[in-house]
């Protein structure tokens, strides 16, 4: 039997293993619910709990002013209105985790950019958490997972600073103001993983977080993404590469038309793959199944019924398809909601790893 370290690394190279991997996201409220109803205790680790192959640290913080205490601008029963070190204004709900409603932002165009944001943007021991990638790391290792260095690349960086519509006028407005934001942030994130990379070691691999597509269409042209958006990434994934450490790009969205470019800048793995988006893991690993990984793709509109049988059906209709080059982790379409019984999950991934087993 293989250790999660060993089989994630093999996975990602879509080399011999002996089952699939195991990994997961889940809501904050999920384990709280979960821990009310005596499943768990909240002190748990879900990933030992379950036994995931993989663990993560997120240690870099790149909001611009470090400094900056958000302030509360109005607040409801249900609902906090807060500016951030970004200038931006965010309405957060209260009562469950979810994506923060974008209000405004400080900055519009490049400048805002220039005068509110670039400044700050410095390679500064203070943006790194040092503890949690050592503590993180050291955990991993005592426990055989796979260590990746996790968090945001340039257009999850961007976006919290101007929002999506002004970032993505200024793609077609003034895309040389956006190709700077790309090269000041994916020069960041390169010094700061150098500063922490030489004090505490390398991770197993890299995972980057770009949400770059909604319902049915990306946010950008293929066109765009190459022009704009990859650059950063091929100098980010470079840079991994130079230390022979395989990326992971997490991706909620459509983004299957932007997906050669991807492949082309140097991803290893393709994860969440979101099926209510549009994202279809057969079709996907039919295309390029030999030349990269997937994590994801299962529909977690399922895990919601706590159904067996409709577990079951999607599990069987893609897990021995998708298994047959080794390059796939099994992992949900996005995070499980407290919507989904602690039974049902621990169903699911008994009945996904019995699939996917070699």
């Amino acid at each position: 039997m293989m250790t999660g370290k060993e089989r994630i690394a093999n996975i990602l190279k879509r080399q011999p293993v002996d089952r699939i991997g195991l990994m997961e996201h889940f809501w904050s409220d999920t384990k709280k619910v979960w821990a009310e109803k005596g499943k768990i205790t909240e002190e748990t680790d879900l990933g030992d709990h379950f036994n995931f192959d993989l663990d993560l640290s997120w240690p870099l913080k790149l909001t611009a002013n470090m400094n900056f205490v958000p302030e509360i601008i109005e607040e409801t029963s249900d609902t906090i209105l807060t500016r951030d070190g970004n200038g931006a204004l965010l309405r957060r709900h209260k009562l469950h985790d979810a994506t923060p409603e974008h209000v405004d932002f400080l900055v519009k165009d490049r400048e805002g950019w220039e005068e509110h944001i670039k400044p700050y943007l410095t390679p500064d021991r203070v943006r790194i958490n040092f503890n949690d990638y050592r503590e993180r790391k050291a955990h991993a290792a005592k426990t055989d997972k796979f260590f990746c260095m996790s968090g945001i690349n340039v257009f999850e960086a961007m976006h919290p600073v101007c929002g999506h519509e002004y970032m993505l006028m200024g793609m077609a407005l003034d895309p040389d103001w956006v190709k700077d934001m790309v090269n000041t942030y994916s020069d960041l994130m390169i010094n700061l993983q150098e500063i922490l990379i030489a004090e505490e070691g390398k991770p197993d691999g890299i995972w980057y977080y770009e949400d770059m597509g909604f319902k049915l269409r990306p946010f950008m042209s293929p066109a765009m993404y190459d022009e704009i958006v990859k650059p950063g990434h091929v100098k980010t994934i470079n840079f991994a590469k130079s230390m022979n450490l395989p990326v992971i790009m997490h991706s909620c969205g459509f983004v299957d038309p932007l997906l050669p470019g991807m492949i082309d800048a140097g991803i290893d793995c393709l994860q969440v793959i979101e099926v209510k988006a549009g994202m279809d893991l057969l079709k996907l690993y039919k295309q390029y199944g030999d030349v990269l990984s997937f994590m994801g793709g299962i529909d977690v509109r399922v895990l919601y019924t706590n159904d067996k049988k409709q577990i079951d059906k999607e599990l069987e209709e893609k897990i021995p398809f998708v298994m047959k080059n080794y390059g796939y982790t099994l992992h949900s379409d996005h995070s499980i909601p407290n919507s989904v019984d602690y039974e049902t999950f621990q169903y699911y991934i008994e009945k996904g790893l019995k699939l996917g087993t070699y």
